[in-house]
């Protein structure tokens, strides 16, 4: 009889159900689990396949970052220009990418490369200091970067195709929307003089010298 009366009670301190909501999301935890095994990424089989799924995400999302800050960089310098909408357009499509990878590392608890705070000034600089040189500097950035990760997805797209292309089916489907958003503003820069400017070839080679650089340190440090 007291257990009873605790019982009734505790019913009307909780007027809302919160008892009933603990029980009914219990309830519903297996339920999702065994609607969807796992995310965009599927659990490694074993220490190789996580060394290279790790690489991967950690390099893509340093990629995605570090391409941020150069549309910041541009941004910064030619924001209240002609060009600013269409810069301010192609990095819209930057944050997404961005945002997606930052979900997909915390999803599968993947750390970031320690360089984080070097590519946000590097990239910042690179892009502020081309976007000095006028549009077309900043077009010229775009395209030499912009080519780097396009060529970068396009070598992870093989791997993958050539390990098990239905097992990396997700993957394998954000990689290549991201890798088409990158030719697109590498398209856009072309089409924006991004060859006119002075010494286009040397600052090209340059950019791209940095990017494979950088891609080689962030897979793994």
């Amino acid at each position: 009889m007291h257990r009873a009366a605790r019982a009734a009670l505790h019913d009307r301190s909780d007027p809302v159900g919160l008892t009933m909501i603990r029980r009914c999301l219990r309830c519903r935890v297996p339920l999702q689990q065994s609607s969807r095994a796992y995310g965009i990424v599927p659990p490694p089989r074993d220490s190789e396949e996580k060394e290279m799924l790790d690489q991967i995400l950690r390099v893509d999302h340093a990629g995605e970052y570090g391409a941020n800050r150069i549309y910041a960089g541009q941004m910064a310098v030619l924001g209240r220009s002609s060009v600013g909408p269409l810069i301010q357009e192609m990095w819209d499509q930057e944050k997404k990418h961005l945002a997606k990878f930052n979900e997909i590392l915390a999803e599968n608890r993947v750390r970031p490369t320690a360089l984080l705070p070097l590519w946000n000034i590097a990239g910042f600089a690179l892009g502020a200091s081309c976007a000095l040189l006028g549009k077309e500097g900043a077009m010229a950035c775009t395209v030499a970067v912009e080519e780097s990760i396009s060529e970068h997805y396009n070598s992870q797209i093989r791997a993958l195709m050539e390990k098990d292309p239905e097992r990396y089916t997700e993957l394998l489907q954000v990689i290549k929307e991201f890798r088409d958003d990158e030719m697109e503003h590498h398209d856009t820069g072309l089409e924006h003089d991004a060859e006119s400017v002075p010494g286009y070839w040397l600052l090209k080679t340059a950019i791209q010298l940095g990017c494979k650089a950088a891609i080689l340190v962030s897979q793994r440090v």
